[in-house]
């Protein structure tokens, strides 16, 4: 699983990394994480605002932080 974090750095950004790696030792999961800080980089992905959750390059979330349940939900499916 390919596990991406978009956004620049920023407090919430990073948050949303930590929250999403808990999530997949929680589930026992192997996953490979980025960051991604780049604007254009971001830019190719259908989102307005980050930071933004991308899982096996389909974008989970953006603009706001999940709950620890949606993370596990979806993660779950995968």
């Amino acid at each position: 699983m390919l596990i991406k974090i978009l956004g620049s750095g920023c407090p919430k950004c990073n948050r949303l990394e930590q929250l999403t790696r808990d999530a997949v030792a929680e589930l026992g999961m192997e996953a490979t994480f980025e960051h991604v800080k780049e604007m254009d980089k971001i830019m190719a992905y259908p989102i307005m605002t980050t930071p933004a959750l991308v899982v096996d390059e389909q974008v989970m979330v953006s603009g706001r932080m999940p709950s620890k349940d949606e993370l596990l939900g979806w993660l779950r499916g995968r």
